[in-house]
């Protein structure tokens, strides 16, 4: 599961940090979020389908598939499971047609369960470089005629780091494997637990319960 990411850098400098040569004529301009959530916009990395470069765009958080009538289906399409993203009818045509992206990220959140209350923790690189969260994109028609880009992260079985805190976690490419990713090349084989000792977690306050809350605080280690 990932629901809440933090993404405080521009495109330009993701782009850079992760080793990607992008068209930046028209860089997206997204705010610094600290607690991201579903339904807001995100930049992510995609090829062109026509130039087949790779341009940064602005996409909304929760995918809807082509055929939906209601885009409310997206607030239940936020991850796809590795294991069934090629399958399922909500994402296998965009899927098939190679539609995929990455995810530019700081970090992100993941709740563990103690009791009858849950503890959130802070989810980050441990030398806290950005690092990119495999997704798969959909274009879809709204009513007014307009296009809305929509994506999903696609999770895996949880690593050993994670595994305390949640079953599932991100699937999270390798610098070297965010080309490989966005070109189709095994897509299959990416999509794994990263090692062990590639992220680290720490407790943070509850405030980060709440999507309205959205500073640098929040990354603030506490005590568990």
């Amino acid at each position: 599961m990932c629901g809440r990411i933090i993404q405080y850098r521009g495109a330009k400098a993701y782009a850079e940090l992760l080793g990607l040569d992008i068209e930046d004529a028209a860089l997206p301009n997204a705010p610094a979020r600290y607690n991201a959530t579903p339904g807001q916009d995100l930049v992510a990395f995609r090829r062109h389908p026509e130039s087949g470069r790779i341009v940064p765009s602005l996409l909304r958080w929760g995918l809807i598939p082509h055929w939906a009538k209601d885009p409310a289906i997206a607030w239940r399409l936020i991850n796809a499971r590795s294991e069934t993203v090629a399958r399922l009818p909500a994402f296998r045509s965009a899927f098939a047609a190679g539609r995929l992206c990455v995810v530019p990220v700081d970090g992100f959140y993941e709740w563990r369960r103690e009791g009858k209350a849950k503890q959130p923790f802070a989810i980050a690189r441990a030398d806290r470089r950005p690092f990119a969260l495999a997704g798969l994109w959909e274009n879809w028609h709204e009513p007014d005629g307009e296009w809305r880009r929509t994506f999903t992260v696609l999770t895996c079985a949880a690593n050993g780091m994670m595994a305390p805190l949640h079953d599932r976690m991100p699937v999270i490419l390798a610098d070297a494997d965010v080309p490989r990713w966005l070109a189709g090349d095994g897509a299959d084989r990416l999509m794994v637990p990263c090692a062990d000792d590639v992220l680290e977690a720490w407790p943070v306050s509850p405030r980060v319960n709440s999507g309205r809350e959205d500073d640098a605080d929040l990354m603030a280690p506490v005590a568990a």
